[in-house]
């Protein structure tokens, strides 16, 4: 993990392995950013017309090294684009902070130290710059051998050693804390992808059970694992129904933070199909390969637990992972079963691939029972969200429009891209079933709203809920971009924080 520190040396004078400068767009070429002064300097003031001739524009992202000049200690000046100037008086955009030292800190893979000089006018710039490194750096390695069976070390195989900001204050305690935070909730992110990319021959329902069994220990949370036979006895049908087709039975996980001074309590429920093969209704050719990022939801939700805890925030969180494996065998639930749910309803399966709502469903009526404050949930639930908003959006619904539009901010406030969808109360009359009190399938236009929908059923009464719809973000299949790594992506983790904080702070009712 990318080490974070602070430091009040100029750029000329610090001992590290690469400088990092920010470059922006400027109208007439690339424009020097603020931070880089001393680098500037020691280029004559000219380091905008070198990174020019040498095709550099300042678009957001760019990334151009260059032998760093008499007078710069580091050996290699690195210049990474921030998109456009922001106007006179205004800093810039956290996000572009954030992805531009992403970018920066992805270029430097295996490199033991980097001095980042970009813009820092407070400890939020701090913040987003330290949260852009770490994120950046981040290389899952589990699976790298040298060819004879051992670990591949060095080069690209080894992220970025040390990250030090540059004009952040070690001394003042907001700064401090900023960057203690950064690594703290990058940590988790990154936790979250690396559950992600695992591959689902190694994390089945049992063994990501263990391994939040084996967190809990660690940061001193409560955790109860229910097995096959305790959610067979409990009526846990939604959770059966979509595990009984795998050898690796399903398990119902609960995560408890608690803080003696909590006023609320947020409960998170997360969709962990630690592999998806549509079940009975088989996946077409050419969509298995991913699936093993079904369960990036129930990855989500473990990492904000822990963050929450490591972070000590004045709220109370359970997470809840709804853990199955969707295969087809012969005692695989088929298109036409009636399952009985936890909460007594009964749901006609119209379509077994529609198994994320199946073990959600379960779960929200049990993390209702503890009657929180509110539920979110988070779940890879439809290639109809997809559809809708893209490889990079999540789609934000609620049972409160207050709700929904807090959370849609808090997403847009982290840099996580998102966008609040409707909940129309006609698409419910789709899912009406002949024989069940509801099918787990409504009409095909509008899916995502009606699987949005079908969750809302499960939510206890007067119990505010919001749910994202992660299935675009949540794996990353082409090449990598600001901080966000080709693979599991750990999207929502920083809203889900963020959430936990101004629930703690007192600012959502």
């Amino acid at each position: 993990m990318t080490a974070l520190t602070l430091s009040t040396s100029s750029a000329a004078t610090l001992r590290a392995d690469a400088i990092v400068v920010g470059v922006a767009k400027g109208p007439k070429g690339p424009v020097v950013a603020p931070g880089a002064d001393a680098v500037d300097q020691a280029f004559d003031g000219k380091l905008g017309s070198v990174l020019e001739t040498l095709g550099a524009t300042g678009d957001e992202g760019e990334v151009t090294k260059l032998p760093a000049p008499a007078g710069i200690k580091a050996p290699v000046v690195l210049a990474v684009g921030l998109g456009g100037a922001p106007a006179e008086g205004d800093g810039y955009e956290g996000e572009a902070l954030r992805r531009a030292a992403g970018a920066a800190a992805r270029a430097l893979s295996g490199t033991k130290k980097a001095a980042f000089a970009l813009p820092v006018s407070g400890p939020e710039d701090v913040a987003v710059i330290g949260e852009g490194a770490v994120l950046g750096a981040y290389a899952f390695t589990a699976y790298r051998t040298d060819g004879n069976g051992k670990a591949a070390k060095g080069g690209k195989n080894e992220p970025l050693g040390e990250a030090a900001i540059l004009g952040g204050k070690p001394r003042d305690k907001a700064h401090k804390a900023a960057v203690e935070r950064a690594a703290t909730v990058a940590a988790e992110v990154n936790r979250a992808r690396d559950l992600i990319n695992t591959p689902s021959n190694d994390l089945y329902p049992a063994a990501f059970a263990r391994l939040a069994q084996e967190a809990a220990k660690e940061f001193g949370l409560k955790v109860e694992v229910l097995d096959e036979k305790a959610l067979l006895k409990g009526g846990y049908g939604g959770l059966m129904g979509v595990g009984q087709g795998s050898a690796n039975p399903p398990r119902l996980v609960r995560l408890g933070y608690t803080h003696p001074e909590a006023g609320k309590t947020l409960a998170l429920v997360g969709k962990g199909i630690t592999y998806d093969s549509g079940g009975i209704s088989l996946k077409p050719a050419g969509h298995n390969e991913t699936m093993k990022c079904d369960m990036s939801g129930a990855a989500a939700v473990f990492a904000a637990v822990v963050a929450a805890a490591r972070l000590g925030l004045r709220v109370n969180v359970t997470g809840w992972l709804a853990l199955a494996e969707n295969m087809p065998s012969g005692s695989a639930t088929r298109p036409g079963d009636v399952l009985r749910m936890y909460s007594g309803k009964t749901v006609e399966v119209l379509n077994t691939d529609a198994e994320g709502r199946l073990v959600l469903a379960d779960a929200l009526t049990r993390a209702s029972e503890e009657e929180p404050d509110a539920i979110v949930d988070v779940a890879t639930l439809t290639g109809a969200m997809v559809l809708a908003l893209g490889d990079r959006t999540f789609g934000v619904m609620a049972n409160d429009d207050a709700f929904r539009a807090a959370v849609h901010e808090i997403a847009e406030e982290v840099g996580e891209q998102a966008w609040p969808m409707p909940l129309p109360a006609e698409l419910r009359k789709t899912m009406d079933s002949p024989v069940a009190d509801i099918a787990n399938m409504g009409v095909r236009n509008g899916g995502g709203l009606i699987a949005g929908l079908f969750l809302q059923e499960f939510v206890g009464e007067g119990i505010t809920w919001g749910h994202l719809d992660i299935a675009g973000p949540a794996f990353h299949e082409s090449a990598p971009f600001g901080y966000t790594p080709k693979g599991g992506t750990g999207s929502a983790v920083r809203t889900l924080v963020r959430l936990a904080e101004r629930t703690a702070a007192g600012d959502l009712g």
